[in-house]
């Protein structure tokens, strides 16, 4: 079992120079405590995400840890043109001594990518044109493309990887229809889901792998994304999850309420996944904040239900304070992690 850590960067009601100083010395943080990646969201005109460019952010992690991998989940590929996002991999990369982990996706707000002028019924389409380019690009020395939405003309590779062919590939699902898919492409997952939900797409996933004849033991990390908070008691953790959680859920809903609509709605997985209340989240399974036993007995069950090899826990979230993350942080690793050892 591994651990990494998620974060949206969401509102934390400080100014935005404080708000992301803060979020840089937190990666420090995590890379001390040994947390095996780091995952950055991708978001616009949104108070849930203030990295609405991962690359910047994480050229910064970069210079900031040493260890740990770093990535977006995911970049939003319809937002960008792909020979932009080819260069961009590639530096960053190279920057972080080859820790790159590239998250790919289609965005799954249509309100977000209506901003930057993208139908978001195009937007499966852009996304697996832009993905095949991308793929191309980085074992290529010229690349010449001809589709729907993208048309390259003998474009010199200057760039490439330092891991080759390409860093890791991520990308997040919720259901198994594309878990063939990621098994063709060695790609890591990570998911939303809850309990059967996530188990049916663990073993899916092993499924489609060993059909195909790759070894076991090759297999990509598949992995299961929640809220935790670890704190010296349950009550108290109970209270900063309660308070933080009602900062971020109201982000989450924000740009939605903005266009007239519910994400519940729109998405009714949602509303299961994310309740309006701390005590809803922790009810469904989606979240735990308590002692370091409470939070150990969580993981312990967690794997065993769902059978994942790796947890992302959202650590940093609403406002909770640097001092609050980074004890929880400590206790987790000092007193969850080692459980996981062997």
């Amino acid at each position: 079992m591994k651990f990494g850590v998620f974060d949206h960067l969401d509102c934390s009601n400080r100014p935005l120079d404080v708000h992301l100083r803060q979020r840089l010395d937190l990666t420090e943080v995590y890379d001390r405590c040994g947390m095996h990646a780091y995952h950055v969201a991708e978001h616009h005109g949104t108070p849930l995400g203030f990295a609405p460019s991962p690359s910047v952010l994480l050229a910064a992690v970069a210079q900031r840890t040493r260890r740990m991998k770093i990535g977006p989940l995911v970049y939003m590929l319809p937002m960008y043109h792909p020979l932009r996002l080819i260069e961009e991999v590639c530096m960053l990369d190279h920057l972080s001594g080859g820790r790159l982990m590239l998250g790919v996706g289609r965005g799954v707000s249509p309100h977000e990518l209506k901003l930057f002028g993208v139908d978001a019924g195009q937007a499966q389409s852009m996304y697996a044109e832009a993905f095949e380019i991308l793929m191309r690009g980085f074992r290529e020395e010229r690349l010449t493309f001809s589709g729907k939405h993208y048309r390259i003309d003998d474009v010199p590779m200057t760039l490439k990887p330092l891991q080759q062919p390409h860093p890791e590939l991520w990308y997040g699902i919720l259901t198994p229809d594309t878990t063939a898919w990621a098994a063709a492409h060695d790609v890591n997952l990570v998911t939303l889901a809850l309990d059967a939900g996530a188990r049916h797409i663990a073993e899916r996933f092993r499924d489609e792998w060993t059909k195909l004849g790759k070894p076991i033991e090759k297999l990509p990390l598949v992995g299961v994304s929640r809220h935790v908070v670890v704190a010296d008691t349950d009550a108290q953790a109970k209270a900063l999850a309660r308070r933080a959680y009602a900062r971020w859920v109201d982000s989450f809903d924000k740009l939605w309420r903005d266009n007239g609509a519910s994400v519940r709605i729109a998405f009714p997985p949602i509303a299961t996944l994310y309740p309006e209340t701390w005590d809803e989240v922790e009810a469904v399974g989606n979240g735990i904040a308590g002692s370091p036993e409470t939070v150990r007995r969580f993981v312990l069950e967690e794997a065993e239900r769902t059978r994942m090899s790796y947890l992302v826990s959202w650590f940093a979230f609403g406002d909770l304070e640097v001092s609050e993350v980074t004890r929880s942080v400590e206790l987790f690793a000092r007193h969850v992690m080692p459980a996981f050892a062997a």
